[in-house]
Formats: C-alpha cells, structure tokens, sequence
C-alpha cells in the first residue's frame, strides 16, 4: 500500500500527508517555497518536480525510507466535517473545475438523474435551492461511502480519519495533526520544529484556494444546511472525525474545535 496522498520537500525536512479540502493547496505550497524561495507557478498539485510526492515513482523510495524511520516532522492537517462536505459540495459538483469541465465527467449528470440534486445550471452560476441539493448530495455521499455505489468513494469527502490512517498503519507516526480553522498557529508550530533552507513568514504568505471561485457561493449560514436527518447523516460517515478531531457534532454552526487532539489516540484508533 505504501504512503499514497503523502508529500515530502525534497531537502526531507518534513512530511505530510494530504487530506483533500483541508488547506493542502497552502501547505504544498509552503513546502515548496521553504525549499525554493519562491511558490510553485500554477496549482501544486500539478507539480511533478521541486516536492517529493508519493505519486511520482522516483519519490517513492525517499519518502518510505524518512516515514519509516521515524526521523522527520511528519504532520497532517484537519477541517470540520461540516465546512468540509459543504465546500466539496460547492467545488467539486457544483463547480467547474480547472480543466474548464466538471468534475469526474459523468458525476454530475449521474447525481441530477439518481438523486435530482441541481447546481446552477452549465456554468453553476444560476440561482438554485442550494439547501435542498446538497442534502441529496449527502445522501449520494453516504451511499458511496457506506456502500460503495453508485461508485467508490471520492477523496474530497471520504473521512479525513481514512485519509490519515493509512500512514499509520504502514509504518508512519504524525508529530503534529493541526485544524485549518487555526492554520497559522499550526503551520507555525510544525515550521518552529524544523529546519528550512528558506525562510517562511506566515503572515504574508498568500492562500492558496484553488477551489475558490470554481462554484457559486454558499447562500446561507452552515447550520442552515443541516436539518436532523442531514445531521444523522454526518454522524453515520464522520464519526471518528469528530471524535479523534475534537469538533462539535452537536453544533454544525460551530466551525472551532472543542477540545485538544491527542495524538497517542489518534495513532492507538487509527492503527489497526
């Protein structure tokens, strides 16, 4: 299996395993600057050289070799559940994606047809109940993830505890797992324990969003977007998420987590 979904700077100073909508596009970025002394021009995830990625074959055996040996920071970052379904629901079904098309070609057609969601008509820019679409997206995404149809699973909303399992269970243990909502803290407390060639001041890096703008904007608060049911729903694919990551499942309209992530736990739930 490996470390799929992990990046590394090419100077092995620190590790990361990417969790989909949850600042990577920002993170990657900052590895690369702090390697570089400047940003990768264009998305990083296009990049294919200046960052070990898990993906590229000749990256393969230096990130396996400094995971396993346990001897650089190795870290990983969170975002509520709620903010986090939404955001995909808006980026990735709703949106147009970079390529000028929509996501997973046939995605969004097979969900306006099965599950009757709407999204803004050809170029997502038209008024449309966003409440009463995304909770049918939800239901779609339950079906994906609790069983597997109509089609696997999308990285952008299975569970970050899945996400961040695998490197566990082959060998790999976190030094630090930070929430997007604190990003600056956390990014400060991983780059405080390392070494870079580059130096990194947070406060005048720019965030690196590259869904922003590719669909319309959420209309209404968070917790509008959650009745009783949709809330169940969450709970039944997010659990370990809230638990492991300390969020409110009780509040959706409370983004900040409420309480301290314990790493022995983390590891000790997440390894089997």
């Amino acid at each position: 299996m490996g470390f799929p979904g992990t990046w590394m700077t090419e100077s092995e100073s620190m590790v990361y395993r990417v969790v989909p909508k949850c600042a990577c596009s920002t993170i990657g970025q900052i590895m690369f600057y702090s390697d570089h002394g400047e940003f990768f021009d264009g998305d990083i995830h296009d990049a294919q050289s200046g960052l070990h990625k898990w993906a590229l074959d000749q990256s393969k055996d230096p990130i396996t070799k400094r995971i396993q040996a346990q001897d650089t920071y190795a870290f990983t970052c969170v975002r509520n559940p709620y903010t986090r379904i939404l955001s995909s629901f808006f980026d990735k079904i709703c949106g147009i994606q970079r390529n000028g098309k929509r996501y997973r070609g046939n995605l969004v057609p097979l969900l306006i047809q099965k599950y009757g969601i709407e999204v803004g008509g050809e170029d997502g820019k038209q008024e449309f109940d966003q409440v009463k679409s995304f909770r049918r997206f939800l239901l779609f995404a339950r079906d994906t993830i609790r069983w597997r149809r109509p089609m696997d699973p999308d990285i952008h909303w299975s569970a970050m505890s899945g996400h961040i399992s695998t490197f566990i269970v082959n060998g790999g243990r976190y030094d630090n797992i930070f929430w997007t909502e604190t990003f600056n803290d956390g990014m400060a407390n991983v780059l405080r324990h390392v070494e870079t060639k580059q130096t990194i001041d947070l406060a005048t890096i720019p965030r690196f969003n590259e869904s922003e703008g590719h669909g319309p904007k959420r209309a209404h608060p968070v917790e509008e977007y959650f009745d009783d049911l949709s809330m169940h729903l969450i709970y039944e694919i997010y659990k370990k998420d809230f638990e492991l990551f300390k969020y409110d499942f009780e509040n959706p309209g409370n983004k900040m987590p409420i309480g301290e992530i314990d790493l022995d736990e983390v590891h000790a739930k997440l390894g089997d």
